[in-house]
């Protein structure tokens, strides 16, 4: 019997084992949300990553966090070789042991590498070759993309179900009883395995449902009968890959379809920000359905000249501030970049009082190991922060100077408003905001002819930047807004406001960009409409909302 090297055994014992290892894992069907803790662990970790679907390379970048040009581990092509031409099974086996014989090599496989995937037979080389490998299993399709259309494959009156690979020839006379079939390679042949399924006695109007590219944002279902599923098919266009369910179960699908029904499902929304910041929105974004595409319009630079800030941190090291005011979170890692470079950490603001002008820098503070003494309440703005500010008391402050690092950009009213309560002010260059390179083509095209369903504005510099290095968008494209000021910048460039966030933040503003999208689904539903993007439709059919 052959027994399977264990990582730790090909390093450690067996002096002529080989120093490389494989791992088989599972990606999924396509949602990255769905790849398993030790998949992400072994990617992370990885020599080389043997690809399987063209999708997969830009699936480790996102998993690593690499931005363009940064290197990461080598990426290997599994579906064609060097010539162009796809790669045979076991041209690809020779491929991953190669590399396995020396490296640590994750191979990457769509699905589960043990179900209806190829892995079984790479397994086998890597023993022939004498290279050790283990195995993550990974999300297949069968199951996963019933569920994300709604359809559980087992109920409590459903209890079995069965797989059929429909690229062979199959004996559908066998199916002939009321369990639940899952379909894979089926839709090509829709219309002879309907066919064959009613004359071995199923009932025409058993409930079929197919699902194309299913677990993505772009992700279709099509509910019909067995008598009717192949013209349906025909008309609706659908094409592979997909899954087919047969059976009573698709019928619930009516109650529980949860994922194409997300109030944002399929919007293509643009989101310019600095690259940096870009992060925890589009995350938000996809927890509704949307597709955020990140155009930096905004590039954060250190001041032109550091001096100033130099002095201020040593000012403040030096006791001669009562109070730090940070207007952004840009404003802390300025800051905090800054103490790095002098090998300072957090004890260098011992006794002196700390104010942010929101909750997100709040955040970025506690993160840094402190605690902001003065969060506005109310409004999270500078006029907030400005309201709950105490005015100078020379019997209560000991000193009367506040630093306010920010940048080069930022207004002077807090300045203002500080010296009309008494205080002096350090107001500080801490970083640059300048305005980033123009976005490719395609996406410039994008933007201008209204193949965005929405764009959300952070700051009014976000919509003056916009404008300035790619144009208007278009007037089909749904503008959401952080504040009345963005929203003020947004009407000066001509244009129109459709949702406004009822509090500064970032995740606050794409709640209200759901809400938008949910409302007007739910009136397209009432009204007997089809329920289209944005994009879709003509800027005549827009609906003016603010979230309140």
């Amino acid at each position: 019997m052959t027994r399977v090297q264990t990582p730790q055994a090909s390093s450690t014992s067996n002096q002529g084992a080989t120093p490389g290892w494989v791992s088989f894992v599972g990606s999924g069907p396509g949602d990255p949300g769905l790849l398993t803790v030790r998949a992400v662990e072994l990617l992370r970790s990885a020599e080389v990553i043997v690809t399987e679907a063209p999708e997969h390379a830009a699936l480790v970048r996102s998993v690593l966090g690499l931005v363009e040009g940064e290197d990461g581990p080598e990426i290997v092509d599994g579906g064609f070789g060097e010539d162009g031409q796809p790669l045979t099974h076991a041209a690809r086996a020779k491929v991953v042991v190669r590399h396995g014989k020396k490296q640590r090599v994750v191979r990457l496989m769509t699905g589960d590498p043990f179900l209806y995937a190829s892995g079984p037979e790479e397994a086998q080389a890597c023993v022939k070759a004498g290279v050790g490998f283990d195995v993550v299993p990974g999300v297949s399709s069968v199951s996963a993309v019933p569920a994300y259309a709604g359809i559980p494959l087992t109920t409590k009156r459903h209890k079995e179900m069965t797989v059929v690979t429909c690229g062979e020839k199959v004996d559908w006379s066998a199916y002939a009883d009321d369990r639940t079939l899952v379909l894979l390679s089926g839709v090509g042949t829709i219309a002879q395995t309907a066919e064959a399924l009613i004359e071995a006695g199923r009932s025409p109007e058993t409930p079929v449902a197919m699902t194309r590219v299913g677990t993505t944002t772009e992700q279709q279902t099509l509910v019909s009968t067995l008598a009717d599923i192949a013209a349906d098919v025909r008309a609706a266009r659908i094409a592979p890959p997909a899954i087919t369910v047969i059976g009573d179960v698709v019928d619930l699908r009516q109650t529980l379809s949860w994922f194409e029904t997300k109030p944002l499902f399929g919007w293509r929304v643009l989101v310019p920000r600095t690259k940096e910041q870009a992060g925890s929105l589009s995350r938000r974004l996809r927890e509704y359905g949307a597709v955020p595409e990140e155009v930096p319009t905004i590039s954060v630079e250190p001041p032109r000249n550091p001096l100033q800030m130099d002095k201020a941190v040593r000012g403040l090291v030096e006791g001669r501030y009562e109070w730090i005011a940070f207007t952004s979170v840009n404003a802390v890692k300025a800051v905090r970049e800054k103490f790095e470079d002098y090998g300072l950490d957090a004890r260098a603001f011992s006794g002196l009082k700390i104010a942010a002008v929101g909750d997100k820098t709040a955040e970025a503070i506690s993160a840094w190991g402190l605690r902001a003494d003065l969060v506005p309440s109310g409004e999270q703005s500078a006029a907030g922060l400005l309201a709950e500010w105490p005015p100078y008391d020379e019997l209560l402050d000991p000193i009367n100077r506040v630093f306010l690092p920010r940048a080069d950009i930022a207004t002077e009213n807090l300045v203002a408003g500080l010296i009309d309560l008494g205080w002096e002010c350090d107001d500080v260059t801490a970083y640059r905001t300048v305005r980033a390179t123009p976005p490719p083509a395609p996406v410039r095209d994008a933007i201008k002819t209204g193949k965005f369903d929405a764009v959300v504005f952070t700051s009014s510099s976000t919509v003056r930047n916009l404008v300035g290095i790619a144009g208007k968008p278009h007037p089909s494209t749904i503008i959401a807004v952080i504040g009345p000021a963005t929203a003020k910048t947004a009407e000066e460039h001509g244009l129109r406001v459709d949702v406004l966030a009822p509090t500064p933040d970032v995740e606050v503003l794409v709640d209200a960009l759901a809400d938008f999208g949910g409302t007007r689904r739910l009136a397209m539903l009432e009204n007997g409409e089809p329920v289209t993007r944005p994009s879709e439709r003509t800027p005549s059919g827009r609906r003016k909302a603010r979230a309140k």
